[in-house]
């Protein structure tokens, strides 16, 4: 991946192949799922998609997805993400094993409903 400042998530998506370009455009897909009202952007050099502030962050790397919902859907999907990697706000999805689409459904939908009880700001 070339470290450069992306202005959309296409730019960012351009710069993978294989199986983690497939990963990273199937949680681009399962997001606009979820929450298609959620705007799509790059914030903290990676996709991020936003629904009242940040919603979500996704990234990829050369073992794993980076998946970025914070520490609130982490914490209460705890029992469910024992077999991943995680820390305060990010799990870590392994590319050599199938996504577990369900798991990172609940984590959007534990998101937006997050989001959503936030104040607008303007």
């Amino acid at each position: 991946m070339k470290i450069e400042a992306y202005e959309t998530i296409d730019e960012y998506l351009a710069n993978f192949t294989g199986e983690t370009l497939k990963k990273l455009q199937t949680i681009r897909t399962t997001v606009k799922e979820v929450a298609p009202e959620a705007k799509e952007k790059i914030s903290y050099g990676i996709p991020t998609f936003t629904l009242n502030g940040n919603l979500v962050h996704f990234a990829g790397y050369d073992t794993h997805i980076g998946f970025y919902p914070g520490s609130g859907p982490i914490e209460k999907l705890a029992d469910n993400l024992k077999d991943y990697k995680t820390s305060k706000g990010t799990v870590q999805f392994p590319l050599d094993k199938p996504l577990p689409l369900p798991l990172i459904h609940q984590l959007i939908e534990i998101s937006v409903e997050r989001n959503k009880r936030k104040k607008t700001s303007y």
